[in-house]
């Protein structure tokens, strides 16, 4: 009997063990109904066997390119510039991948086609967004406008590349500084690691170029402050959220519990939200 449950259970992987990717293990290996952690990909093993051989089930380290042939699911928990790496070969076996780093998305669009064309699946979590739920019921009428306004530490900000860029000294701010305003698209680029959930918040809506999006240094605040209004034909509606840091100063704590809640809903028997 223990062993017909087992083939039953989805195959998790996790891609990628920083401050995200190790409470989504955590959890994993304490257990979620339906699930089980099969394998990781790290850069560098060595630096992970302490926190791997801690867990009570420790899990194999697989090269990235050999995911896709032990896993149902694979969570992508990478710097950006590593999630075509990890989610191409995913999506090529007819697998699912959970994408954390989806402002990385909009330069490899090509993966959905991909995806599509093998029988994957690519999925955003919510992340550090209230409220996405409400913009995709919304999408499927017609939506007039997204605007979001994001407040950030000054150590979540720092090394962004619109900053290197532009050559602009956040370290001795001593009133908020609007960095940037454009589109997600934009923002994306400039701010690869600050606004993964700008990005979701324009796929679940009107898309990258008509979300626009302001990117502010702020010293008053210690939580990633995000606010939202959205005008559409079924409501108009606004959200606000401020996220304490995690250990990574520039993702928010309640990312990896939305990627929990997201894994928890896979094989639940109720589920809440759309």
């Amino acid at each position: 009997m223990t062993g017909q449950k087992a083939s039953h259970e989805l195959r998790l992987v996790i891609a990628g063990l920083g401050s995200i990717g190790t409470k989504i293990a955590t959890a994993l290996d304490q257990g979620i109904e339906g699930l089980t952690l099969s394998a990781v990909a790290v850069r560098d093993p060595a630096k992970h066997q302490a926190f791997i051989g801690g867990l009570r089930h420790p899990p194999k380290i697989l090269p990235i390119d050999q995911l896709g042939e032990v896993a149902d699911i694979v969570v992508e928990c990478a710097p950006s510039n590593h999630l075509r790496s990890i989610v191409e070969p995913v999506v090529k076996c007819g697998k699912a991948a959970v994408v954390v780093s989806v402002g990385g998305l909009l330069d490899n669009f090509d993966l959905v086609d991909l995806a599509r064309a093998n029988g994957g699946r690519i999925i955003v979590p919510t992340g550090a967004l209230i409220g996405l739920d409400a913009v995709n019921a919304a999408a499927i009428g017609t939506i007039h406008s997204v605007r979001m306004v994001t407040r950030k530490p000054i150590d979540g900000l720092k090394g962004a590349p619109f900053i290197v860029q532009n050559n602009i000294d956040i370290d001795n701010l001593r009133e908020p500084l609007k960095l940037f305003e454009g589109s997600a698209r934009e923002a994306a680029k400039g701010f690869p690691a600050n606004v993964n959930v700008a990005v979701a918040l324009s796929l679940a809506g009107i898309g990258p170029d008509r979300t626009q999006i302001q990117v502010w240094a702020d010293p008053t605040v210690t939580r990633n402050v995000h606010r939202i209004e959205v005008e559409a034909d079924s409501a108009r509606f606004s959200m606000g959220i401020e996220n304490i840091p995690s250990e990574n100063p520039k993702t928010g704590l309640i990312t990896a519990l939305s990627v929990i809640a997201l894994l928890r809903k896979q094989r639940a028997t109720l589920c809440v939200g759309t």
